[in-house]
């Protein structure tokens, strides 16, 4: 077993949507998880394809609120939560979420 920092323990996956700050003032800027660097920040892949390795401090993960709107929360708040790990820990993405299926028309 390595000692290297995993996405899965601090609740993300390859592949996340994420956001950053380039500066403090500056707009936000979309990402996606690439992988776990071995200092402990994220490394990314910017909207236009440039790496980038950031601190889990000026990241911020999209997630569902508790009304389900699409919501922004910092990372370093889901990674101090004690999260359940899953089932089978490979470092897959989660399993995309189930379409609402129509029924099928009665016929008469």
């Amino acid at each position: 077993m390595t000692d290297e920092p995993t996405l899965l323990e601090i609740g993300l996956h390859v592949g996340d949507a994420v956001r950053f700050r380039p500066r403090p003032q500056a707009r936000w800027q979309e990402a996606t998880v690439v992988r776990r660097e071995r200092d402990g920040s994220v490394g990314l892949r910017d909207e236009r394809g440039a790496a980038r390795a950031l601190p889990i401090e000026r990241l911020e993960v999209r997630t569902r609120g508790r009304r389900g709107a699409r919501t922004w929360e910092p990372l370093a708040q889901r990674a101090d939560r004690p999260e359940q790990l899953d089932l089978f820990v490979d470092g897959a993405p989660p399993p995309a979420p189930a379409s609402a299926r129509r029924r099928p028309a009665r016929r008469r």
